[in-house]
């Protein structure tokens, strides 16, 4: 099993910068393709990105292509999603997550763990 642990949100201007990191508990951290979601209050969790075991695929949902980057350090046993150009929408909790396979990158049911999430603000 993975333990998924959030960092790195906090209060950003509209197009500034944030990091976010999950640092992921274990041995067998490669052995998972790690995605990262967001909500909004009101709103479903929705997918943000997506990244193979040993990072050579990615996915990017099209409200942050070209804006976010997701890594991932397996010898650190963390994921990253770098945010740019950040926008008032992007305002949410966002959650990492870790999934064998997965069938489906942008399926939260692909998904078999879960951090606590950490809030991003973006102000206008």
């Amino acid at each position: 099993q993975v333990q998924l642990v959030e960092s790195g949100g906090g209060l950003v201007q509209a197009g500034g910068s944030l990091r976010l990191s999950c640092a992921a508990s274990g041995r067998t951290f490669s052995s998972y393709a790690m995605g990262w979601f967001r909500q909004a209050p009101g709103k479903e969790r929705e997918f943000v990105a997506y990244i193979s075991r040993s990072g050579g695929s990615t996915v990017y949902a099209d409200s942050v292509k070209g804006r976010f980057t997701i890594s991932r350090d397996n010898a650190k046993n963390t994921v990253y999603l770098q945010m740019n150009s950040l926008k008032p929408e992007d305002t949410a909790v966002y959650y990492c997550a870790a999934g064998k396979g997965p069938y489906s990158s942008r399926s939260l049911d692909s998904y078999e763990y879960w951090g606590q999430g950490t809030q991003v603000t973006v102000s206008s």
